[in-house]
């Protein structure tokens, strides 16, 4: 059996996987949530670790607005943590697969950033993740794995494609940004590929590094909500594009989130599936997420 040690179990991304994990023959996961290990603890770290072959953080500081104004304590958690977890995975030899995303990007580009496309966050969240992308490169230049993503959505947390069908219950129309691009990704896809790379890993045939975990091809908000309300049967006509400046965020979003997946090669993966057809695969989880969450008030 292969142990599997998942931070930030309680998450969205962290129960997709943990769920993936539990139904994948040989593997045996540990599901983590912040109230059981907390990652910036040295201590704790190490103890956790020491019982895995392989360890997968989800655990993260995800408020970009929050982490504006309190930057030291979205970098402890997206930062240190990772650091704390990389130097437990050094001493016992055990791989570390760390998420982490498309904001340590500057957002200016014009085609698709490659894995090894220089950084320069435009935020605080995006400074703190890029510390926590360092520290495992650093430590584990031979067993550190950073898998960048980006506009993730799935049925165990609030997102954008649930908020916007939300929406859809209480306004005739609902405006959205058309000004930015990106990749929007189903947790249970990425966790997929994260358990794809974790078994890649372990087998030796995929070189440490950075990766890209997003969904291939690009839209912006205001595509995926109308793909979003087209495919649950809402008029997509409803949605109406509107601008960056009509939604004024305490931090800076970047506006062109579109990575590239050259590198999946190496570990003889290809890149993950359209962003429509996760979409639409999603269709069902994200429906019985949103039955839940009305019968819930």
């Amino acid at each position: 059996m292969t142990r599997w040690l998942v931070t930030g179990a309680g998450g969205m991304l962290g129960r997709d996987l943990t769920a993936v994990l539990g139904g994948a023959p040989g593997a045996e996961p540990t599901a983590a949530t912040r109230a059981d290990l907390d990652v910036t603890d040295a201590a704790a770290a190490d103890a956790a670790v020491a019982a895995h072959d392989v360890v997968v953080n989800t655990a993260a500081w995800t408020d970009v607005d929050g982490a504006e104004t309190d930057e030291a304590a979205a970098t402890r958690v997206n930062g240190t943590g990772p650091r704390r977890l990389a130097e437990a995975c050094a001493r016992h030899g055990v791989p570390l697969l760390h998420v982490s995303t498309d904001y340590v990007f500057p957002g200016d580009a014009t085609e698709p950033y490659a894995e090894d496309a220089p950084t320069a966050p435009v935020n605080a969240y995006g400074r703190g993740k890029l510390a926590g992308e360092r520290a495992v490169l650093e430590l584990l230049p031979g067993r550190g794995y950073v898998v960048r993503t980006g506009w993730l959505y799935g049925a165990h947390g609030r997102n954008f494609v649930t908020t916007v069908l939300g929406l859809a219950a209480r306004r005739e129309t609902v405006d959205v940004v058309d000004d930015q691009r990106g990749q929007p990704t189903w947790t249970r896809a990425l966790a997929v590929r994260l358990r794809e790379l974790g078994e890649a890993s372990l087998a030796g045939r995929a070189p440490a590094g950075v990766y890209h975990g997003t969904a291939s091809g690009e839209t912006t908000w205001f595509g995926l909500a109308r793909a979003a309300f087209a495919l649950h049967g809402l008029d997509p006509e409803r949605v109406r594009p509107a601008t960056s400046e009509q939604f004024v965020r305490p931090a800076r979003r970047p506006s062109y989130s579109v990575l590239g997946h050259d590198r999946w090669a190496a570990a003889g993966l290809g890149p993950m599936p359209g962003w429509h057809d996760g979409l639409t695969a999603a269709v069902p989880a994200l429906t019985a997420a949103l039955a839940a969450a009305r019968a819930d008030r």
